[in-house]
């Protein structure tokens, strides 16, 4: 299929991730539906969309059918941070599987083309490290993370089931920790949360003794790499990894903020949550050998734009 020029519905396109989705494919030469209940997405953050002749806006939530004229569909709808995830388990676990369901039945009737976001969080608490994409993972079901992480890996098994047994277009993507602006200020992430404590003078607040590690991918190039997803052959289904392999503790994390933003705020430590992953860093060669992407925007360059959009929002 070709890129640029479709009817494309972006579902949870209000929302941080979303939105860099909507401003890429208004690039490129889309007519964008952007859905969102606004549960956790922003006006603000399509603002600069919003009477564009190529975007429309739609107040809906995914746990509700859709009928709309749509030749490919993002299916972002859904919080990703744990603080907003966790605040109503029941309706994240709907979002993921009923809003899958909705989504899938819909690129069926369309016979669109359909990517979902999923997450490393479908890998658990891992014991193999990088994760592959052929790793089952190390999950626990009745955790305080299930609703998203169940959800999530029951999204995938929809997925698949539909492109078995419909022969539906399908793209799944296991997108690793991202960040960049249109993070809230209250989005309770770890990089979000590090620089708001910093920029404000405020304890950093650092989970356990702050050894476990992740892999910070800017949103940039995570965008980059969906599009490049759902524009793959139609043979290429995933699941693919999308991520920044360049791992570093959350106390390198929050030393580095600390530095990029001249803060003198303290570094202290908190209990670490239950079932918080010890170790995440994805493995990226079907992306880079599939998709030709790798992520090119280093750590200390994407945290000094995220660092510059929070302090502007603060001083607003």
């Amino acid at each position: 299929m070709r890129a640029g020029g479709q009817r494309t519905l972006v579902t949870g396109g209000a929302g941080f991730l979303g939105s860099h989705v909507c401003d890429a494919l208004i690039r490129r030469g889309d007519d964008v539906l952007c859905v969102d209940n606004f549960h956790t997405g922003t006006r603000g953050n399509i603002a600069a969309l919003l009477g564009h002749p190529r975007f429309t806006l739609l107040q809906h939530d995914v746990t509700v059918p859709l009928d709309v004229d749509v030749e490919r569909i993002f299916n972002l709808a859904c919080p990703a941070s744990p603080a907003h995830y966790q605040r109503d388990p029941v309706r994240t676990t709907l979002t993921c599987v009923q809003g899958a369901m909705n989504m899938l039945a819909l690129a069926q009737r369309r016979r669109a083309r359909i990517l979902q976001a999923s997450t490393s969080e479908v890998y658990g608490d891992p014991e193999v490290h990088p994760q592959p994409e052929s790793y089952w993972g190390r999950v626990n079901p009745i955790s305080l993370r299930s609703c998203y992480t169940e959800g999530k890996r029951c999204a995938e098994t929809l997925f698949f089931d539909y492109h078995r047994q419909h022969a539906l277009e399908i793209k799944v993507v296991r997108i690793f920790n991202t960040y960049g602006p249109r993070m809230g200020v209250d989005d309770g992430r770890v990089v979000s949360n590090f620089i708001v404590q910093a920029l404000r003078g405020e304890d950093i607040t650092l989970h356990g003794d702050g050894s476990q590690t992740r892999a910070f991918c800017y949103v940039d190039d995570l965008v980059e790499g969906l599009l490049a997803a759902m524009d793959a052959p139609a043979g290429f289904t995933g699941p693919v990894n999308l991520g920044n392999p360049a791992e570093l503790s959350m106390r390198e994390l929050a030393e580095r903020v600390r530095r990029l933003s001249g803060s003198t705020s303290r570094i202290v430590q908190q209990p670490l949550p239950p079932d918080d992953p010890r170790l995440r860093r994805p493995d990226i060669a079907l992306a880079a050998q599939a998709l030709d992407w790798r992520p090119r925007i280093g750590l200390d360059d994407g945290l000094k734009e995220t660092i510059a959009y929070f302090r502007a929002l603060l001083q607003a």
